[in-house]
């Protein structure tokens, strides 16, 4: 369980009307009662989501979902915590009763699916209630239906098809899968890297922060020598190494300082601008970076972050970013800040959207994250070019990356 954290993993959400049977289905295929069930309509009402180890798939996140037709005030909120999801969906299921069929809700959730390039499947669930006998195997999706990769008559009742219909989803979430390395690819095995990790205020006690945990393991993994260290000790612990390092990773708030102390003949950058160019977004963001001079007084700036952390004094995102952009533009403008899964639907009013590295996002998410600004016509940055760019070092910090 442990050793791919969630943001790595597959991400499988189930989507369909109320009393579809979402929950039963989840719990039948992941063989545990993950979900609540009941028969009265809307039992669930916010998402559920666990990681789990989903044999033979491996290790996947589920995600159960409200039902879209919904009514109500409360519906509606229930309903777009729902939609969020598809942000982060890399197969989606949709869940169909079968005496029901295909109608207006799922006709919507199929349209969403194609518009948003959703991998998914269907399940016509409750198929033990059919009069005729269910039809084995793989069956024809609808018409309407033309991205999707299948559809199976199953029963979370019964387990009819039930394990065939894992194997159908664990065929598509072996593709999904992210296999791309973080940094590996630039190094080579026994190279020696020097990571940049402070300790401050603002660190989680007795442990490191996710994207170091990452890279740290994916370089012993590799069988590089790593050697760690705070910003105020890189000159020393340069000096003490027998060997000239292939690459120094800092943590992007230390940049600064960590650019004055390593020779510019030392290959530098950050776990934030690695992980821009691992959830696929580099050259965007890069873009993104010009952007930062061009701010005036008032203008509106989103800072999002991914994480849902208490904020410190020193908080990278609403203390020290303002202050790093006002002293580099000379400006004041104005900022609004999103944490974890909220992610303002309208951008319009943004001139910038600085974002954090993404670590607690998979890939999927961010791209859906990036995909969204782009359309709304709204230049982005993350934590790592931007503070990069204002300290006048972006291009050493991805010369690297050619």
């Amino acid at each position: 369980m442990n050793e791919r954290t969630s943001s790595e993993r597959v991400h499988i959400s189930f989507f369909g009307r109320r009393n579809a049977g979402k929950s039963s289905l989840v719990n039948a295929v992941t063989n545990q009662e993950l979900a609540v069930v009941s028969d009265v309509l809307g039992t669930t009402t916010d998402p559920v989501k666990k990681s789990m180890e989903l044999l033979p798939i491996g290790p996947v996140v589920i995600i159960d979902t409200a039902g879209t037709d919904d009514d109500g005030e409360l519906g509606e909120l229930r309903v777009k915590k729902t939609r969020e999801i598809l942000g982060i969906t890399d197969i989606a299921v949709l869940v169909v009763d079968s005496t029901i069929g295909i109608s207006s809700p799922e006709e919507q959730l199929i349209e969403l699916f194609e518009e948003k390039n959703i991998t998914y499947v269907i399940a016509y669930n409750k198929s033990d209630l059919l009069s005729d006998s269910p039809v084995d195997g793989i069956i024809s999706p609808p018409l309407n239906a033309k991205k999707a990769k299948g559809a199976m008559n199953v029963s979370s009742a019964t387990g009819f098809q039930i394990n065939e219909f894992k194997d159908m989803i664990g065929a598509l979430a072996k593709e999904a899968e992210n296999i791309k390395p973080i940094v590996t690819d630039l190094l080579n095995p026994g190279d020696t890297c020097v990571l940049v990790i402070p300790i401050d205020s603002s660190a989680p006690k007795n442990r490191i922060i996710l994207p170091q945990q990452q890279v740290l393991s994916e370089l012993l993994t590799f069988h590089c020598k790593v050697v760690c260290c705070q910003p105020e000790e890189v000159t020393a612990c340069l000096k003490s190494l027998k060997e000239v390092p292939s690459l120094v990773i800092t943590d992007s708030q230390a940049f600064k300082k960590v650019a004055a102390d390593v020779p510019k003949d030392i290959r530098l950058t950050s776990f934030s601008i690695l992980f821009a160019r691992y959830k696929g977004n580099l050259s965007g963001l890069m873009k993104g970076a010009s952007v930062l001079k061009t701010l005036q007084d008032n203008d509106l700036v989103l800072i999002s972050e991914a994480c849902t952390h208490h904020r410190q004094c020193e908080d990278i995102g609403t203390v020290k970013m303002p202050g790093w952009i006002e002293a580099y533009t000379g400006v004041k403008p104005r900022y609004e800040f999103s944490s974890g899964n909220s992610f303002p639907e309208n951008l319009s009013d943004y001139k910038l959207v600085i974002h954090c590295g993404g670590c607690m996002l998979n890939e999927t998410a961010m791209q859906s994250r990036m995909r969204h600004c782009k359309e709304a016509g709204v230049p982005v940055v993350n934590y790592g070019i931007a503070i990069a760019t204002m300290n006048g070092i972006l291009d050493r910090s991805t010369e690297i990356f050619n």
